[in-house]
Parts: C-alpha cells; sequence; structure tokens
C-alpha cells in the first residue's frame, strides 16, 4: 500500500502538494481586500439616480398603503392608488423599462387584491389589441417597400410649384405627413418623414446672413412635420394610441352602449384634425415664412431634386401595388362596417360579432399568403419583418386598459372624481375647453397615452355626477392629451424633430402655444354641434348596473 503511494507520489510529485495544501488559502489578506473593493463598487453602482428610481415607486406605494387612508375606509381604493404612484413613478422616469412596467399590474393587481389574474390578463388582448396588431403589421410593410417614401415625394413634388411658392411646398409636406399619420401612429409617421423632409432641406445652405430665411424655413418645416403626425393621428382609430385607449375604455365602462366605430370616430375626428391642422398651417406661413423667402428658397429648391429622388424609387413593383390594394381595403372595410342606423354596414351580415380589429388582423393575414414576385416562394412579408412590432405600444394599450378597470372597481374613481368637483359648476359649453386645458397641460410632463389613462376614468365618474353624457367630457380630454405642443419630452414626435438641430424649445413654445389654444377654441366649437350629432351627446346614456352597484358597494366600505 505505501509502495503504490510512493509510486503515485513519484508519478505525479504535485500529488503530496495538493494533499497537504489547505482547501481555503491561508493568506486572505489580499482576497478580503478583493472583496471588500468589489462590494464597495457594487454599492457604488447601486448609488445611481435610476436606482434610486427604481425604489422610489415601491417606496411611495409602501408610504400611500400605510400612510393613507380614504374616506370611507376603502382598501381596495387605497391599495389602487399606491399601485398607480408605483407604475406612473416608473413610467415618468423610465427607471425601468416602459414596457416592463406596463406589464405590472399582471402581479400588483392581484397582490394588492385589486383583480384575478385571469381578469387583469383579459385587458392585454381585446379587439382594440387586434387593431393595433393588424395596422402596425400593415405599417411595417409600408415600411418595407418604401411606399411611405413614394407617396411623400409624389405629393411634395405636386406642392412644388413653379415658380416655388414656399407656403405652398409647406402645406404639401405637412399635408403628406397628416395623411400618412391617419393610417398608421403618429409616433410612426413622423420618424417615416423627419427624413424625407430633412432631405428636401439638406439642399439648403446653412449658416448666418442671407440663410437666416432659410434657417426660418427649416424650423417651419420640422415643426409642421411633428405638429402635423400630431394633428393627422387624431382623424382615426389607429392614427394614434391615446384613441385607442379611449375606444377601449368606452367599450369597458359602458358594453351595452353603442360603440365607437372606427367610422365613427371618424366622423367627428377628421374635420377637428383639418381645422387645427389648417391654423397649424397658416400660424407657420405667419412666423416662418416671410415675403423674401421664395426668392432665396427657389435658388436652391425645385423640382428637379424631388424628381431625382423618386426616380431612384423605379417603377411600382406587384408587391407594391398589392401592399397598397391591401391597405386601401381595409380603409374601406373600416368605414363601411358601420354605416348609419337606416343604413348598416356589412358588420350587419355577422350580427356585429365582427370588429375593426377583426378586419385589421384579417388584411394583415393576407400579406403572409400573397407571394411578392420577387424571388420564387417569398410572400409580400415574413414574421422575421415583423420583429419590429411595437410590443411597448401594445402592453401600454393593455396596462391603460387594466387600470382603467382597476380604478373603477376598486372605488378610486369616486374618491378622485371629488378633486375635479369644480367642474360641476362649470357652464355647459365651457365644459370641453376646460377638461381640454387640465389634459393638455398634465400630457406636457407625462405620455399621451398616461394622460388619457389616468383622467378618462375619472371623467366619467364626474360625467355621471353632473348627469351629462360621459363622451362629452371624456371625447375632450383625450384630444386635449394629444396636444403635446410645447416641450420636446412631451411625446416621441416631438423628440424626432427636436433631435434634427432645426428648433429649440423656444420655437416650440412660440409655435405650440398658439396652436394649443386654436386647438381648444376648435375642439369647443364641434363638441356641442357636431359631437352631439356624432356621439350623441345631447342624449342621455344608461350607466350600466353593475358599475352603479360596485359604486354603492365602495360607497358603504
Amino acid at each position: 500500500m505505501n509502495g503504490e503511494t510512493n509510486r503515485t507520489a513519484e508519478n505525479h510529485p504535485n500529488c503530496n502538494d495538493d494533499l497537504k495544501s489547505p482547501l481555503l488559502p491561508v493568506h486572505q489578506g489580499p482576497l478580503i481586500s478583493q472583496r471588500s473593493q468589489s462590494v464597495r463598487s457594487m454599492i457604488i453602482s447601486l448609488l445611481t439616480p435610476n436606482t434610486a428610481f427604481i425604489v422610489l415607486g415601491p417606496l411611495l406605494c409602501l408610504i400611500i398603503c400605510v400612510c393613507v387612508e380614504l374616506d370611507g375606509g376603502r382598501k381596495s381604493g387605497r391599495n389602487m392608488l399606491a399601485i398607480l404612484a408605483w407604475m406612473f413613478t416608473w413610467w415618468m422616469t423610465e427607471a425601468v423599462p416602459m414596457p416592463v412596467t406596463s406589464m405590472s399590474p399582471l402581479f400588483l393587481f392581484p397582490v394588492f387584491g385589486i383583480a384575478a389574474a385571469d381578469e387583469v390578463a383579459r385587458s392585454y388582448m381585446d379587439d382594440v389589441i387586434s387593431l393595433v396588431l393588424g395596422s402596425f403589421i400593415l405599417a411595417l410593410a409600408v415600411e418595407h417597400y418604401n411606399i411611405h417614401k413614394r407617396l411623400a415625394l409624389n405629393i411634395t413634388l405636386l406642392f412644388c410649384g413653379e415658380p416655388l411658392k414656399p407656403p405652398l411646398l409647406l402645406l404639401g409636406i405637412c399635408a403628406t405627413t397628416a395623411f400618412v399619420s391617419m393610417w398608421m401612429h403618429n409616433v410612426a409617421a413622423a420618424m417615416m418623414m423627419v427624413p424625407v423632409a430633412t432631405g428636401i432641406l439638406q439642399r439648403l445652405p446653412s449658416g448666418r446672413g442671407q440663410s437666416e430665411i432659410v434657417n426660418r424655413f427649416c424650423k417651419a418645416v420640422v415643426l409642421g412635420v411633428i405638429y402635423s403626425a400630431a394633428i393627422g393621428g387624431m382623424s382615426t382609430l389607429t392614427g394614434t394610441g391615446v384613441n385607442l385607449i379611449l375606444v377601449g375604455m368606452w367599450k369597458s365602462f359602458f358594453p351595452d352602449a353603442r360603440p365607437i366605430s372606427f367610422n365613427t370616430w371618424f366622423f367627428f375626428g377628421f374635420p377637428l384634425a383639418l381645422l387645427t391642422f389648417l391654423c397649424m398651417w397658416g400660424t407657420l406661413c405667419l412666423l416662418y415664412c416671410s415675403k423674401g423667402s421664395a426668392r432665396v428658397l427657389s435658388i436652391y429648391l425645385d423640382k428637379s431634386h424631388l424628381r431625382r429622388e423618386l426616380d431612384t424609387l423605379g417603377p411600382l413593383s406587384f408587391a407594391e401595388k398589392m401592399v397598397l390594394s391591401i391597405f386601401s381595403m381595409l380603409v374601406v372595410l373600416w368605414m363601411t362596417r358601420n354605416m348609419t342606423d337606416d343604413v348598416p354596414g356589412w358588420g350587419a351580415l355577422f350580427k356585429g360579432r365582427a370588429g375593426d380589429g377583426t378586419v385589421s388582423v384579417m388584411m394583415a393575414t393576407l400579406l403572409f399568403i400573397i407571394p411578392n414576385k420577387k424571388q420564387k416562394g417569398e410572400k409580400l412579408m415574413d414574421w422575421n419583418k415583423c420583429k419590429k412590432l411595437p410590443w411597448n405600444i401594445v402592453l401600454l394599450l393593455g396596462a391603460g386598459f387594466a387600470i382603467a378597470d382597476g380604478v373603477r372597481s376598486s372605488g378610486l374613481a369616486d374618491v378622485l372624481s371629488e378633486t375635479l368637483n369644480f367642474l360641476e359648476a362649470v357652464p355647459y359649453l365651457a365644459i370641453a375647453p376646460a377638461v381640454c386645458l387640465i389634459s393638455g397641460t398634465i400630457t406636457e410632463f407625462t405620455s399621451n397615452n398616461a394622460t388619457t389613462t389616468l383622467l378618462v376614468p375619472l371623467l366619467v365618474q364626474i360625467a355621471q355626477t353632473m348627469h351629462v353624457h360621459p363622451l362629452f367630457l371624456i371625447v375632450p380630454g383625450a384630444i386635449g392629451a394629444q396636444f403635446a405642443f410645447l416641450l420636446p419630452t412631451a411625446t416621441p414626435s416631438n423628440i424626432v424633430g427636436f433631435s434634427t438641430g432645426h428648433i429649440e424649445i423656444k420655437d416650440m413654445i412660440k409655435m405650440g402655444l398658439p396652436l394649443k389654444i386654436a386647438g381648444t377654441l376648435v375642439l369647443s366649437f364641434l363638441m356641442p354641434t357636431l359631437g352631439a350629432y356624432v356621439f350623441g351627446t345631447d342624449k342621455p346614456v344608461l350607466y350600466p348596473v353593475s358599475w352603479q352597484r360596485r359604486a354603492a358597494d365602495h360607497l358603504c366600505g
């Protein structure tokens, strides 16, 4: 046995050293120092503003749960308020990625006793979410085949006359952006049109002296693009997430009421957007297009530049024609699903079971079936191209619907609505501008979707107290949330324009403030007139018995 051990030691001279060496190092000084440094660096890395904001959300939630007592002792309402503080802290500071924050109701609501897990999960997939998914897939197809660029160049070329008239050219660029924004998200429209606009502006000189006129025109173009994207998005349900949130909440609060279809919203949203757009264009021309601008700009900007860019795209391919056909067919189906009471749309054939989301997903499915005739077996779209789907917006919409249900079912809407009780003393015709101004002020500091998500449940409750139609309050609230014209951080579209370097904050305030006032005045005129015809706001609405019963239960503790 000893011989074998000796032979092993001879064959492996390091064996005895390994056996005799301790399992833990004897000299631990340097190791302890390294550990101390690693702990210190970890602590320093945690002491960052981002970490502070991460902790701030749960901390505010805990403080509200411990210290706040609502009238009537409604614990569910208090818990819902705590959840809102947590979520909006993370949303505003972006301490946690927005999509992750948007998913937090899936665990916060069951933990705090607001709603069961199944009930919360249903908020993240309904007809409105289907509408968004189908529309975004179609928008990706439009972007993939450069249809948006072709459309922008054609319309801009149409408005670029000879001799050059800067106000007319500005109208063409802004009108193109507004039209594109009607059919896809306003942020996507701004991201598509800003490069097209700046590509035109690159032919203009930069500097001082004579180019001051050019710099002013550049400001007008960039401001016009970002504001046109926001205004065009007001026209249709697919133009912005705010409109989708409004429709989803209306369906959630009043399931038996007449739903707001794509067609219904367009009849009100398009005139509103058109009048606001004309106010915007007139203000831009007044502030930034001087009399001598035509002579200076015509030297650097003519139709030849636009034609060269258009020629590089070549003729319309089969794939582009098919995407345009599918897109046009989708718009027609949206417009004709519900017509009028006397002339029902095609939706009557399915007894109202088909929604706008049904059509959106159906037409998007065709993109994965029809070949593009470029390569054998290749379709117009494949799922790899859909990796750019903005799931953050989808999840944010789902969070909005979940919060709306939670605010309503927890009784928090009854408590918070008391803070806006002053609206009950406002004259009837002043309700729309008052709500619009409140919403328009809040939206400059929070996202448009977050503002709508917070205000709509409160406005519904106030409308019940005032005995007026809920849409008379929540439509101005949702529209006002889209009047984010003053600050770059108010909406991603503003950031896109601000990043070009052509505009400053003072330019946005100089142009945004008159535009916000003009939009409020237009809404104040249309809401009691056209709104009464389209939405029936001059007629009473019957609140669901379940809503009244829940409210009574919460009031009784």
